[in-house]
């Protein structure tokens, strides 16, 4: 878009310079967006429209003894006074802060249909109730004793707290997740008793490291519970840069059923993931015959979670059928961490646990110092009017007198006794029967006691230490009540490593039957079913002008290698190959094999097997077979040859051959030690044999004292054991074959 000036109307006016324009607007958005809607306050851990929910309820007066109200109401009151947004959108928000399954320690208690695990939304906010729990009062705790500044709301009409007190550590406690302007927040739940442990160590030791701090909070804990399997090192780098994630597993058990039956169940899945999508996810990939190991899914939850998986036979290894499942569905799920939060309120920032922990301290201290000042100014104004009471009782009879007959009681006591306007006017509102002994008794105590408490409070305030000691006691007194101990507070997520298959699971999750894997002259692929025999494989049939290259027996579990011409090699998966149907497909739509490329190799890969690999250069070297599986379709390089110079043998290597046999189009022969070849895992290879004219035909390895082998024009095999003839050493430029060598200069 250009910069061209535009006027804000049809009209001449002030001219808007559009880029301008459009970035100031811009960002006053994504100010917005980050400030008051994505992004929580690392003090509270609420977002604007929780913390809004939490106060209308609080002024609505629904804490936990008191009766239940509709949320349409809530609702009402919340976009009403402090939030114009959508009532649907501040209704979501309440109805997750009520669900357990969703928010570790929930806020709001709800009565009706609030959802559930399996993905139900709620029901419609004029049909359900509710109203604060016990953690929500937590955090609440403090609000009219000035412990945090008020504003505005968006219409002036009334105030609303800027920040929560937040004696409850909900940040890490309940998490948060939302999405801003460039930029995001994952913060997953925690347990609270281990959050305050932690938290007691940093007032403690205010610079440990966060890796001492794990040892108070090892990890996540989930409402939904499962298993956490990240490694320890993760888990710790995550924590001291503020990002990373965690593998969360489905927890399960294996119960055993008559006559050696048995079945898998599931307890409990990851956080956040929908029961019934996880079923119905199962059970696609069962009828798509992608989890060969399963026989049935079955859901038999109730109240808790019972996933039923039944296997496909008794023989089947618990183990790897549940390692299969976490690998293509959610009963595995990573869960981010990005601890990206408002500090201060006002300062988007990405922190690691310990400046989370420091910060919230740091506002209960805040908070701690403005209750105190609070209730010393309330404490003040009490003794006030207890000492103008005391003065009334000692003179009785005086103040009687004065308040019967003086026509300004208020002003003669005032100048009488030098009281102040408000003990004055509490003489003034003192009952008849607040005049006897017993009445004087309980001034006198209760000044007493509140000036003990002044005095207290006052040492509070002068000294530091005291004042880390009394919010050590607050964090305590949190950890003592959600202790691990309680329903509520009892850690859920068990910490363990997941277990180290050794079988391959890519090879297991595909069913293993026997098949003929066919590949022509012309690079057609095909697979059909079955090991055929000889006379089957007479009878195959090819495109016209095409015939028979390779014939190979394999299991659908296998990988096949291929060599190119190029010197680069492809990786083929057995089970994904075109059917035996018609010609098959040609093998360029499975790989990127490039048109001038001819194929040299086609076999079935060995892990632990060794090739010989010769250029029709005279170059080769020994590479093992893992190093050359490819894991894209572009192949892997692993011969670098110049054309016209191209990869011409490439043979796998018995582990009896000690020895290298090699002809060169000039028909001489060398046979040299196969330990004067180097392994390689990529290159160009060492010089086999020397030549004037041409290059090399073919290469073999053998075993020296069986003696070479070929096969003649008629496809007899010959041997000849008496080498000495054509022996030497690698680079040589060899002899005449012996009488009988084939007249195309290739030992197959």
């Amino acid at each position: 878009m250009s910069e061209h000036s535009i006027s804000d109307s049809p009209t001449a006016g002030e001219v808007v310079n559009l880029r301008e324009a459009l970035e100031e607007r811009y960002l006053a958005y994504a100010l917005s967006t980050i400030m008051h809607r994505a992004l929580p306050d690392v003090r509270d851990g609420l977002k604007p429209v929780h913390r809004r929910l939490l106060y209308a309820m609080h002024v609505l007066r629904l804490d936990p003894r008191a009766g239940f109200k509709k949320c349409a109401r809530v609702v009402g009151d919340v976009i009403g006074k402090f939030h114009p947004h959508g009532d649907q959108a501040v209704y979501d928000a309440m109805v997750r802060l009520a669900q357990d399954f969703a928010v570790r320690y929930p806020l709001v208690e709800g009565q009706g249909n609030f959802g559930n695990i399996d993905g139900d939304g709620a029901a419609a906010y004029r049909y359900t109730e509710a109203r604060l729990t016990d953690v929500a009062m937590a955090l609440l705790e403090g609000l009219d004793e000035d412990a945090v500044d008020f504003r505005e709301t968006y219409n002036g009409e009334d105030t609303e707290p800027v920040v929560l007190p937040g004696a409850f550590p909900n940040l890490l406690a309940n998490g948060s997740q939302g999405i801003a302007v460039g930029m995001a927040t994952a913060i997953p739940p925690h347990n609270a008793e281990e959050i305050c442990n932690a938290a007691l160590h940093l007032i403690r030791h205010p610079n440990a490291s966060i890796a001492k701090l794990l040892e108070f909070m090892p990890g996540p804990d989930f409402p939904t519970g499962g298993v956490l399997v990240e490694s320890r090192e993760s888990i710790l780098r995550a924590y001291e840069i503020g990002r990373g994630g965690f593998r969360v597993r489905a927890k399960w058990k294996k119960e055993d059923l008559p006559r050696g039956q048995w079945q898998i169940v599931v307890t409990e899945i990851p956080w956040q993931v929908q029961k019934a999508r996880l079923v119905e996810k199962i059970a696609d990939l069962l009828a798509a015959r992608k989890l060969p190991l399963l026989g049935d899914v079955r859901d038999e939850s109730a109240e808790d979670v019972r996933l039923v998986l039944e296997p496909k036979s008794r023989n089947v290894d618990p183990l790897l059928l549940m390692e299969s499942l976490f690998r293509l569905t959610d009963l595995e799920s990573r869960i981010p961490l990005n601890m990206n939060v408002l500090s201060q309120g006002r300062v988007p920032k990405v922190m690691n646990l310990r400046e989370v922990l420091r910060e919230w301290l740091e506002h209960r201290m805040d908070v701690l110092i403005r209750r105190t000042y609070w209730r010393l100014e309330k404490i003040a104004a009490r003794l006030e009017v207890l000492e103008g009471l005391l003065i009334a009782y000692l003179n009785i009879d005086e103040v009687i007198r004065i308040i019967r007959f003086e026509d300004d009681p208020k002003a003669e006591l005032i100048a009488r006794f030098g009281l102040t306007d408000n003990q004055a006017e509490a003489i003034l509102n003192m009952r008849l029967r607040a005049l006897n002994k017993l009445q004087e008794v309980e001034i006198r105590s209760e000044h007493e006691a509140l000036s003990k408490e002044r005095d207290e409070l006052q040492a509070l305030l002068a000294s530091e230490g005291a004042q880390w000691k009394a919010v050590a006691r607050q964090v305590r007194a949190i950890r003592d009540r959600w202790s691990k101990k309680t329903e509520l507070g009892a850690r859920r997520t068990e910490i363990a490593e997941a277990p180290v298959i050794e079988v391959d699971l890519d090879a297991a999750l595909v069913e293993r039957e026997p098949i003929t894997v066919v590949c022509s002259e012309k690079g057609w692929i095909r697979a059909l079913k079955g090991h055929l025999d000889e006379e089957a494989r007479k009878r195959l049939s090819y495109k016209e002008g095409d015939r028979e290259r390779f014939v190979i027996h394999a299991q659908t579990t296998d990988r096949l290698l291929l060599a190119a011409t190029s010197g680069r090699f492809y990786t083929l998966d057995a089970s994904k190959l075109p059917g035996g149907r018609g010609a098959g497909e040609p093998v360029r739509l499975s790989v990127d094999l490039d048109a001038a490329d001819d194929i040299v190799a086609l076999f079935v890969h060995d892990p632990e097997g060794l090739l010989l690999l010769a250029s029709s250069e005279g170059n080769g070297f020994i590479v093992q077979e893992k190093d050359v599986l490819a894991n894209t379709r572009k192949g892997k390089q692993v011969m670098n040859v110049k054309p016209p110079a191209e990869l011409t043998v490439c043979r796998r290597i018995a582990s009896e051959h000690d020895a290298v046999a090699v002809v060169g189009e000039n028909r001489k022969l060398l046979v040299f030690p196969l330990a004067e070849l180097p392994e390689m895992t990529r290159g160009k290879g060492v010089r086999l044999q020397k030549y004037k004219d041409g290059g090399l035909a073919d290469a073999v390895t053998f075993t020296l004292s069986e003696g070479l082998q070929w096969k003649d024009s008629g496809g007899r095999t010959r041997t000849v054991k008496e080498l000495t003839e054509w022996q030497g050493r690698r680079a040589g430029a060899g002899r005449l074959p012996p009488r009988g060598f084939p007249r195309n200069n290739r030992f197959a």
